[in-house]
């Protein structure tokens, strides 16, 4: 299976007040990451690993796992929004390699990463044949 990779370029990662796109520097998440003290973070999910639908309340429970192994490090909690689609997304503080093994644990093809005064990018976590990435 290939990751979608223009899904993830389309879609919209949302956090109240905050709405961010791959390749485009925001100033409200640049101000966000201020006010917690933070210089990078990142959106990940445990919702449709690997792109596959799952039934909603698998998500839900997948993504209370998430919470807990994030411990401690949610900023906000957010979306990722596509055309006619939404997944539930964390935005977790922390160093983009710690945040990819949290991505791939929850077998996500990858995270959205953001840093102060930087475009948002997208960190590979799952290689196409569903192994760890780089």
């Amino acid at each position: 299976m290939t990751p979608p990779i223009g899904a993830f370029l389309r879609t919209r990662y949302e956090v109240p007040g905050v709405a961010v796109r791959i390749g485009r520097r925001s100033a409200a998440m640049d101000a966000l990451l201020a006010r917690h003290g933070v210089r990078q973070a990142g959106f990940v999910t445990a919702w449709n690993p690997r792109s596959r639908r799952m039934p909603e309340g698998w998500n839900l429970r997948t993504q209370d796992r998430l919470r807990q192994a994030a411990r401690g490090r949610v900023l906000a909690e957010g979306f990722g929004r596509g055309a006619g689609w939404a997944e539930h997304h964390l935005l977790l503080r922390g160093d983009p390699r710690r945040l990819r093994v949290l991505g791939r644990r929850f077998r996500q093809w990858a995270i959205v990463v953001v840093a102060a005064g930087r475009p948002a990018r997208l960190a590979a976590c799952l290689s196409h044949s569903g192994r760890r990435a780089g």
